[in-house]
């Protein structure tokens, strides 16, 4: 590409233009492509071939219609020559870019819309319009474009939040709970057997108490019975430690 710019700027046109000919043809950076275009467009009209230049002009605008020349790198009759072009070809780019991004809008690409309804905006500003701007299809669109793109970034989900790059740290691993040990079965207590040594222990009493028939056996004698009573009051053994006759013992 540098060699092309040389040869246009030592005025050999022809040279140059069969050298941005072919760089057209071969695959290039899309930087690269744009200044092929522009150089392209600029020897077409050094050398009066007005058709050709005008679509290489056109070929530039429609791949991005807010590109302007520089007033260095130009003289005035090339920058008209743009200039005509550009302000032919921008209404219908604007019409198209609102009906691009209206329909992003209603698709729920917010992103893209918003995007576009911008360019649209930016492109209304464009000093090239002339008196277009404000004329109808094009000063009606301004405002709508403004409100949709307003209502597209209210619309759309908040950026995240950007935290500091820290060393990322692996999250504790879980280790499960050993299992608790089986509690060990619950054996009933062994009955206790109070005595009169025992406090706050009620002495059982006499509810039904049945003599023997002794008949005549009435020689007085002393026995002692050993009872044990539960915690219903209910005799579970009485034995004789100290024996009154067979009779009585037998009870």
């Amino acid at each position: 590409m540098a060699d092309a710019r040389a040869l246009y700027s030592a005025a050999a046109y022809d040279d140059a233009l069969a050298m941005l000919d072919r760089l057209h043809a071969s695959d290039q950076r899309a930087e690269d492509g744009r200044a092929i275009d522009q150089y392209r467009a600029l020897c077409l009209l050094a050398l009066g071939r007005m058709d050709e230049a005008t679509r290489a002009i056109q070929t530039i605008v429609a791949a991005l219609p807010s590109y302007h020349l520089s007033d260095a790198e130009v003289s005035p009759r090339v920058r008209a020559t743009f200039r005509d072009v550009r302000q032919a070809m921008l209404p219908a780019i604007i019409e198209q870019k609102y009906a691009e991004a209206k329909a992003a809008f209603d698709r729920k690409n917010l992103a893209a819309a918003s995007d576009g309804f911008n360019q649209v905006v930016e492109l209304l500003t464009d000093s090239d319009l002339g008196s277009s701007a404000n004329q109808p299809p094009l000063s009606q669109l301004r405002p709508l474009a403004i409100g949709f793109r307003d209502l597209a970034a209210a619309a759309a989900p908040p950026a995240p939040s950007t935290l500091p790059e820290h060393p990322s740290t692996p999250p504790p691993v879980a280790t499960a709970a050993p299992a608790p040990a089986p509690a060990p079965p619950l054996r009933p207590a062994a009955p206790r057997i109070y005595s009169w040594d025992d406090a706050n222990v009620v002495p059982p009493i006499v509810l039904r108490q049945a003599m023997p028939a002794l008949g005549d056996m009435f020689v007085q004698r002393q026995g002692t019975i050993e009872i044990i009573v539960n915690e219903t009051g209910l005799v579970e053994t009485a034995t004789m430690t100290l024996k009154v006759n067979a009779v009585y013992d037998g009870l």
